[in-house]
């Protein structure tokens, strides 16, 4: 790479090792609860974690002198009796991420600051069709490049970056077994990405992108457990326990897509056959659209295609209803499963094929109740929350924060052992 388009650097006190002591993860428990509000105070701090008053104290100032946390600027609460109460805050200045999603043909990215507040959202154009991996990391690396200039930044204040690919991910080790966005199996995209920025970089399957930013933005926020359905080009799920993504002991868990539900039946583009998402997803319901759809469509974008199909089916086409309905029921089957099996409080659906409502109408919601364990107790909650493609840059985004938040206490649990 030229010298004049730069590599991602930054002199930050943080390692790619993080250690597993006590204090660092005392201190992930207090940055977490400080995350879930905008500014909180120590008493309350120590009531939500069970941490002692003491520990927080101690915990607290050693995030303040790694300049993590802040006191909030004029709050300050009287009390009865001691010291008045002082909210504290995360500070956003204390690091910039980068969140980028690759899509079928663009790369949405998004810059969040360390509170967590978007601070500018893009789009960089994608070729259709399989990219080679190093393709791939060039068109990342231009797209960081791009909105680091609109938002007015140097490459080097960008302290990690996190990159949501559609397919079978494993994150920690930044390996992508398949995906279609590549143009062969088993891509070390992390290695790849690696040439490009010097900042840590954070690859994870896209679908848990969404239960990230349900987890830090959206509906999440309000349970400690809930599962996210995405449907669009594909089916994914993102599953939240404890207020953790689960991703499985080979962190390839929650393909909620390849559950079969047919055997030797349609074919998928895992390449395997009878998978939901073979009878869900977009390419799914557009394999019978040409029975329907004008011809002169049949070379237009799957979007336009998927529009005209709906369009018919809201005329009152009896072919493309049916379509549209059966697509609903396996979807509905699928969304039982997805209760028996885990028994969320929560189910949040996402994606672009939300915005046809055969796909979570009541019809595949009574679907889900006629296939689920009956107990003398209400269903989950099924919400739809469908934020656009931001919604899965931001949740890279979070990907990124989480990551370096680790990293950062990793490096502060260094310090404290040095100093002991």
């Amino acid at each position: 790479m030229n010298a004049g388009e730069g590599v991602l650097q930054k002199d930050v006190s943080i390692s790619r090792a993080v250690l597993p002591e006590a204090g660092a993860s005392n201190a992930s428990l207090v940055m977490a609860v400080m995350r879930s509000a905008p500014e909180i105070a120590r008493v309350d701090i120590s009531r939500q974690t069970g941490l002692s008053p003491a520990t927080v104290t101690s915990l607290t100032s050693d995030l303040m002198a790694a300049g993590l946390i802040e006191d909030a600027p004029g709050h300050v609460e009287p009390t009865r009796r001691g010291r008045p109460r002082v909210n504290l805050r995360i500070r956003g200045d204390a690091h910039l991420v980068i969140g980028a999603k690759m899509a079928d043909h663009r790369i949405t990215t998004a810059i969040l600051d360390f509170a967590g507040n978007t601070l500018a959202e893009a789009e960089y154009p994608m070729p259709a069709g399989a990219s080679t991996p190093a393709q791939a990391g060039d068109l990342v690396a231009r797209a960081v490049r791009r909105i680091c200039d609109m938002h007015g930044c140097a490459l080097g204040d960008i302290s990690g970056i996190g990159l949501g690919v559609p397919g079978f991910v494993d994150g920690p080790r930044g390996l992508v077994h398949w995906s279609r966005s590549f143009d062969r199996r088993d891509v070390r995209l992390g290695d790849v990405l690696a040439q490009h920025f010097e900042c840590p970089v954070f690859v994870e399957n896209d679908a848990n992108l969404i239960a990230m930013a349900e987890l830090w933005f959206g509906m999440g926020r309000e349970v400690r457990d809930f599962v996210a359905v995405t449907l669009e080009n594909g089916l994914g799920m993102g599953i939240v326990i404890d207020r953790k993504l689960y991703r499985g002991s080979r962190r390839r868990g929650a393909e909620l897509g390849h559950t079969k539900v047919a055997l030797d039946g349609a074919l998928c583009s895992c390449g395997q056959r009878g998978c939901l998402e073979a009878y869900v997803a977009e390419y799914a319901l557009l394999r019978e659209a040409n029975l329907v759809l004008d011809p002169d469509l049949a070379g237009a974008d799957a979007e336009a295609r998927m529009d005209a199909l709906y369009k018919a089916a809201q005329s009152g086409n009896a072919r493309a209803l049916e379509i549209f309905r059966r697509a609903g029921r396996m979807f509905g089957l699928g969304l039982a499963n997805v209760v028996n099996i885990f028994d969320p409080s929560l189910i949040v659906l996402s994606g672009t094929a939300m915005r046809y409502e055969y796909l979570y109408d009541q019809a595949v919601l009574d679907e889900m109740h006629a296939n689920i364990i009956k107990v003398d107790d209400t269903p989950p909650d099924v919400r739809v929350h469908e934020w656009g493609d931001v919604l899965w840059a931001k949740g890279a985004a979070a990907m990124a924060l989480e990551g370096i938040t680790e990293l950062a206490l990793g490096s502060l649990g260094q310090s404290r052992s040095a100093a002991e």
